[in-house]
């Protein structure tokens, strides 16, 4: 089984996997949303790999870092939580914020994760309770005040914004990156290639 990769990383896909060229081949990888904006497209980056196996598919799982590995494992032994269930859940909430979580009973924290439900979260929160340790330091959450937040932009400019924004960027940034942006034209994939460029 694959258990780790490095590599020259290439394509930013919209399905939130990426191709990871190791020695001339060209893995596909499947990493959280908010870990795509911390990968460096073009540079040598390794990733930890789950390897997923099933009758009809072979899939891989990266991440940056060894504790979202271990924190994508210990959601996959939650009853009904797959993989991508277990990838959206790392891509809202990073390994330390996920074990904060758990360790708070916080079930707010998962709200808004698709496909996460209330007998989801219950099940994550007793399976995993004192079970999910994450190695170093990271400061507990803390409750920020939000300022109103400006519209969206409309159309595909406002796709590519969301789009920035669940790969871990900041929505100010996001949106400035596409007002540099010609937009006629242009498909969403080459759009999100020239923002994450302007980037």
């Amino acid at each position: 089984m694959i258990g780790r990769l490095t590599g020259i990383l290439g394509d930013h896909n919209l399905d939130g996997s990426v191709i990871l060229d190791v020695a001339g081949v060209g893995y596909e990888v499947h990493v959280p949303i908010g870990a795509l904006g911390r990968l460096p497209e073009g540079a040598e980056v390794t990733l930890h790999v789950h390897t997923h196996v099933r009758e009809d598919a072979f899939q891989l799982f990266g991440f940056d870092s060894i504790e979202g590995k271990q924190a994508f494992r210990a959601l996959l032994g939650v009853s009904n939580v797959g993989p991508r269930l277990a990838l959206a859940i790392l891509g809202a909430l990073d390994p330390h914020a996920l074990a904060h979580a758990i360790a708070a009973q916080n079930r707010d924290a998962f709200k808004g994760i698709p496909g996460v439900g209330k007998k989801t979260v219950e099940r994550i929160l007793l399976d995993l309770d004192g079970k999910l340790v994450v190695h170093g330091n990271a400061p507990a959450p803390r409750p920020i005040a939000k300022a109103p937040e400006r519209p969206v932009p409309s159309g595909p400019a406002g796709e590519v914004v969301m789009l920035l924004v669940g790969m871990g960027y900041k929505r100010p940034e996001a949106e400035r990156a596409v007002e540099t942006l010609e937009l006629e034209g242009k498909d969403l994939q080459t759009l999100l290639r020239e923002a994450l460029a302007a980037i």
